[in-house]
């Protein structure tokens, strides 16, 4: 085991020596997360992962060959002072907690209006750093204690533990049920998150409750397409277009139950898929870069989803389970990114004193031939990769 870490360190070192300028290469992202905290780099083959402590467990990027970089990270954020309302660092996984608004909103004091002025991420999941419990080549499990405070006024204490493990290919091979060609070359990585109430009063409707909810940032390009598959239901919309206003409709198309969303980091908006008609997997394709990447996730068409959105007046538990996040220049110009997120959201954390909710978000990213990503994307997401390519002409 020591030869085998001493050569993969001693390999990790060379490389960011030999490619640490080249920007958007995984040895440039090594390098430059390095200077800012010891990163942990997880690794099977030639695939790898970094995982950051100080940066509240967050998965910052990862690689299927040693030079590709799937995650974005926002490098003039390391070196800025701390923001008051989000410390924006980047990553293509990270673990934050919600509601972000809605009745039980852990983003803003109680009574306060829900404008950005007074929109704050919690410190426990944006700038403290967490807590290693265990690590090894493959895995590494973190932990973090906190206590929150929502938008009823009420004080919850809990613990978050997040274990984070790449895969090697016969997992993601089993994992997702496919059988990669030899001209794909494949990342993949799953994540168990859980949150306990370590408080002394159940959670309910009252006192109202967290859900844990992953984040994956990622980078884009003019014809990049995140692919959602949904379940038809009678007389359902299923999906809620208009967190930050309508999306224009030359963004967004439904076809034999898919949804596609144009991700091109250049118009900012969100939208959401309802838990009734929510599968445990969406995607996206980059036909530039010829990148397609699956998420797969735990999903309960029956349970609650805490609302999510910006006001305190619609009903608590009307959130959707699934999103997706197209940046673009706010209104003043100024753009944080350009990023694109997919995200998945547990349930409602229902629990009583001492009991646990968990929520699994695996992430997988492949390169190469395009007919080996045409035999993935059409099992998986049930289109092919025409098909994706020409829904935005």
């Amino acid at each position: 085991m020591k030869k085998i870490i001493y050569t993969s360190i001693c390999f990790l070192l060379s490389s960011c020596m030999q490619n640490k300028n080249e920007k958007g290469s995984f040895a440039h992202d090594l390098c430059f997360l390095q200077k800012h905290d010891s990163v942990i780099v997880l690794q099977s083959d030639q695939s790898k992962v970094i995982v950051s402590t100080k940066y509240q467990g967050k998965v910052f990027t990862s690689t299927s060959d040693g030079n590709n970089s799937f995650g974005w990270i926002h490098y003039s954020a390391f070196d800025a002072p701390l923001d008051p309302h989000m410390n924006a660092y980047g990553g293509e996984n990270r673990l934050w907690l919600g509601p972000e608004g809605g009745k039980f909103s852990l983003f803003f004091h109680k009574d306060s209006k829900m404008e950005f002025a007074n929109w704050k991420t919690p410190a426990a999941f944006d700038s403290e750093p967490w807590m290693i419990k265990e690590k090894n080549e493959t895995t590494v499990a973190l932990q973090k204690e906190m206590q929150l405070t929502n938008y009823t006024g009420t004080e919850l204490k809990l613990l978050v533990n997040r274990k984070i493990q790449i895969l090697d290919k016969a997992s993601i091979n089993l994992k997702l049920q496919i059988n990669l060609e030899n001209g794909v070359k494949a990342v993949g990585y799953q994540t168990e998150n859980s949150l306990t109430n370590t408080g002394t009063f159940a959670w309910n409707d009252t006192t109202g409750m967290p859900c844990l909810w992953m984040l994956d940032m990622l980078n884009p390009s003019d014809h990049t397409t995140v692919i959602i598959p949904y379940t038809v239901k009678p007389n359902t919309n299923p999906a809620t277009t208009d967190y930050f206003g309508e999306i224009s409709p030359d963004r967004i198309k439904y076809e034999n139950a898919v949804l596609f969303f144009k991700a091109d980091g250049k118009s900012r908006g969100k939208l959401g898929i309802k838990p009734a008609c929510a599968k445990n997997i969406a995607g996206s394709y980059d036909s530039d870069k010829k990148v397609l990447t699956i998420t797969l996730f735990d999903i309960d068409n029956n349970d609650k989803y805490l609302n999510q959105e910006w006001n305190a007046t619609k009903a608590p538990f009307s959130g959707d389970a699934v999103n997706a996040y197209n940046d673009g220049p706010l209104a003043d110009g100024k753009q944080m990114g350009p990023f694109y997120e997919i995200e998945s959201v547990s349930p409602a954390a229902f629990l009583k004193p001492g009991e646990t909710l968990s929520h699994q978000h695996s992430v997988f990213h492949f390169t190469g031939d395009e007919k080996g990503l045409n035999a993935i994307v059409q099992k998986l997401l049930g289109v092919s990769l025409e098909q994706v390519k020409k829904i935005f002409p």
